[in-house]
């Protein structure tokens, strides 16, 4: 049996608190970046626009030293250490969940933690298996 970590997004709930990317920039880069956020709220859009990996695994053909690779709980992973920061899975994300920063490296993107649902007082994100 595969069982799949996944964020569920829920747009019509989202208060634009921007509290996920708030939290996630802070387990992931240890500062209050929305720019380091592995979630994005778009508010230029009603409902906001909420992007997050669907872990489609859309990058993971494309990247040219096989650094993004599938767990076994379907989250797609990059290994920092292969990777040369091309940005080929960027470009190649079809919803703009790859992310890059200045001053980073490597590009990120959700790994389906759990962080970000926990601070959200909407419930407008769900970790869900599938």
């Amino acid at each position: 049996i595969f069982i799949m970590k996944v964020l569920k997004t829920f747009p019509d709930k989202c208060i634009t608190c921007h509290n996920c990317e708030s939290a996630c920039s802070k387990l992931y880069f240890k500062e209050d970046n929305a720019e380091k956020s592995c979630i994005v709220i778009n508010e230029e859009v009603y409902p906001p626009e909420m992007i997050v990996c669907n872990q489609c695994g859309n990058c993971i053909d494309i990247c040219p030293t096989l650094a993004l690779t599938i767990n076994t709980q379907g989250v797609v992973m990059l290994n920092k250490s292969l990777c040369i920061g091309c940005l080929m899975c960027v470009a190649a994300c079809p919803n703009n969940a790859m992310r890059f920063a200045k001053g980073v490296y490597n590009p990120f993107k959700c790994i389906a933690c759990g962080s970000c649902p926990k601070t959200c007082p909407a419930e407008a994100i769900e970790l869900v298996t599938a």
